[in-house]
């Protein structure tokens, strides 16, 4: 019998599928890339868009607001001849846009500081106690949070009005705090579970107590969580306008979205835009600030759940 030394039929596709199952992978991974490339370009073009739409309209407000009124309509998009400075020492002082916003820090800070003091308490004491009663309070704040506020602003009125807090500073207060509590307790709560417990048990053995755990351990820990819900509330109540135009209508104790209302509303005919536009940077101006001083530690206290 004849052999031979050749080799066998079969063997042939499994000696040359190496390469070709190589320069499918290689292909593959072309196409993977080529695609994430072309994601990558359309992600980002969309974000310098969003970022082109937020940014542009904030640069022509702060712009309009060195002009005078005729360059307003006379050339809106090009850049003012010489700054006017005097547009913002009138809002400031004829628009009364200092005493507005004197009212406004006292209402907002004092809020924050009631709604972070009383939230984070809340917060701490749902998620780290178990008692009867735990979901339905925690579910009751998170219902609070769907609650549309117009539909209480009738018996909010008369409710506050009975306490005798209609048209006073510290009524607003309260009524700040009891509209941003829900939001604060629910996030602050997601928050503190994240926090490790070893930490609290370790104060509660060397005899910390409760509350002594609670201020000095855990709520510095929680820093990033409270920064990022005080940001948040801090907007909303800055921006606040339907709860003070119901329960403060004193001339005396307006807001500032009160008084830039009343600023527009009292020019009639006359039209002082480059007043109205400064007195809108004024109120934009403290909310940036806010936002640019603490953006850091806005998305640290954002991601700290998920990076656990």
């Amino acid at each position: 019998m004849k052999t031979t030394d050749s080799t066998p039929s079969d063997m042939v596709p499994q000696q040359s599928g190496g390469p070709v199952r190589k320069e499918n992978a290689s292909g593959a991974q072309k196409r993977e890339k080529k695609e994430g490339t072309v994601l990558n370009v359309f992600s980002h073009g969309m974000l310098v868009l969003w970022a082109f739409m937020v940014v542009m309209p904030l640069l022509w407000a702060v712009m309009t607001s060195f002009k005078d009124d005729n360059a307003i309509f006379s050339s809106p998009w090009a850049l003012p001849d010489k700054l006017h400075f005097d547009n913002w020492a009138r809002a400031w002082t004829d628009a009364n846009m200092s005493d507005y916003f004197l009212n406004t820090i006292l209402v907002v800070g004092g809020s924050l500081v009631g709604t972070l003091v009383l939230g984070s308490m809340a917060a701490y004491v749902l998620a780290r106690f178990e008692f009867p009663g735990n979901g339905f309070i925690y579910y009751l704040f998170i219902g609070g949070m769907s609650f549309p506020i117009m539909l209480a602003l009738v018996p909010l009125f008369y409710v506050v009005n009975n306490m005798g807090l209609l048209n006073t500073i510290h009524g607003l207060i309260l009524v700040y705090i009891a509209y941003s509590l829900p939001f604060t307790v629910f996030f602050l709560t997601a928050f503190f579970r994240t926090l490790p417990t070893s930490v609290a048990e370790a104060a509660f053995v060397d005899g910390a107590s409760h509350s002594r755990t609670f201020l000095q351990i855990m709520l510095p820990m929680a820093k990033p969580g409270l920064i990022s819900v005080g940001i948040f509330n801090f907007l909303g109540q800055w921006n606040q306008y339907m709860l003070p135009t119901v329960l403060n209508t004193d001339p005396d104790k307006r807001v500032l979205t009160q008084g830039l209302v009343q600023l527009a509303a009292s020019q009639g005919y006359k039209g002082d835009w480059s007043g109205l536009f400064a007195g809108l940077v004024m109120a934009m101006i403290p909310v940036l600030a806010a936002y640019i001083i603490f953006q850091r530690q806005v998305v640290t206290g954002l991601t700290a759940g998920a990076l656990k």
